[in-house]
Order: C-alpha cells, then sequence, then structure tokens
C-alpha cells in the first residue's frame, strides 16, 4: 500500500493542496494576501494558492513529525534573515497563519491535539490519513 513515505514531497504537497480546495472548511483569511510568512521575509507570497499550499505541507508534517506544536513548526517553517553586511540570522516562521490553517483542520477532522509520551501536540487523525494517503496513491 503506498503512504506518505512513498511519494516526493513536492508532488503530494502540490496534489494535496488541490485536493484541500474542495474541502469547505478550509479557505484562505482575508488578510493573507497582505501578511509576510515570518519576519526573515521581505514580501508576502505572490502565489494564488499559497494558503492551500502551505495547509497541505503543515498537515503532511503533522503526518510524519506528529505531535508536534506551533512553536516547532514556527521552527520548520522559518528562515535566515539577511542583514547586509551583518552575518545572517536565523527566525521562526508565522505563528498566525500556522494556528489558523491548524484550526482548520482541526475543524474539518484531519488533526487533534493529543498528549503521547508527555509531548503536547498535534497529531493526524484516520481520516486524516486516509486523506493523504489518498493523495499519495494518485499522486504517484
Amino acid at each position: 500500500m503506498i503512504n506518505v513515505y512513498d511519494v516526493e514531497a513536492g508532488k503530494l504537497i502540490k496534489k494535496a493542496a488541490e485536493e484541500l480546495k474542495k474541502v469547505d472548511g478550509i479557505k484562505p483569511p482575508v488578510w493573507i494576501k497582505f501578511a509576510k510568512t515570518g519576519r526573515q521575509k521581505e514580501r508576502p507570497p505572490f502565489e494564488k494558492d499559497f494558503w492551500y499550499v502551505r495547509t497541505a505541507s503543515i498537515l503532511r508534517k503533522i503526518y510524519i513529525l506528529g505531535p508536534i506544536g506551533v512553536s516547532k513548526l514556527r521552527t520548520k517553517y522559518g528562515g535566515l534573515k539577511d542583514r547586509g553586511y551583518k552575518p545572517e540570522h536565523t527566525y521562526k516562521g508565522s505563528g498566525n497563519i500556522l494556528r489558523k490553517s491548524l484550526q482548520q483542520l482541526e475543524k474539518e477532522g484531519f488533526i487533534q491535539q493529543t498528549i503521547k509520551k508527555g509531548h503536547k501536540g498535534r497529531m493526524i487523525t484516520e481520516k486524516g490519513k486516509k486523506f493523504l494517503d489518498a493523495v499519495a496513491k494518485n499522486a504517484r
């Protein structure tokens, strides 16, 4: 059986983003056109379907790394800031974008908050696993 681990990340995220567009509960907020994805960025993302791609990427990360919280995800989606002649510095990504997409995924039943072996965070549900495995099967 084909699952998330058998498909390239880029292909899987692109296909999952297309499928997430069909889900009613996952919609980009009105402010997303103007928000940067982190302190290290100079401009907001220019892709039309950025919200769906980021949400699909978050869902994949939770599938692989769960339970995982907002702070760890901010680190994963952070990056280096070009500070001119000074050395580069690492900054975390936007927490608001992550929180809103996590809340939407939770509302749709793809993820849930859990505590597993002392680690608190979001974990993928059976519905989320079925969704991503079906996408992986089609993406291959």
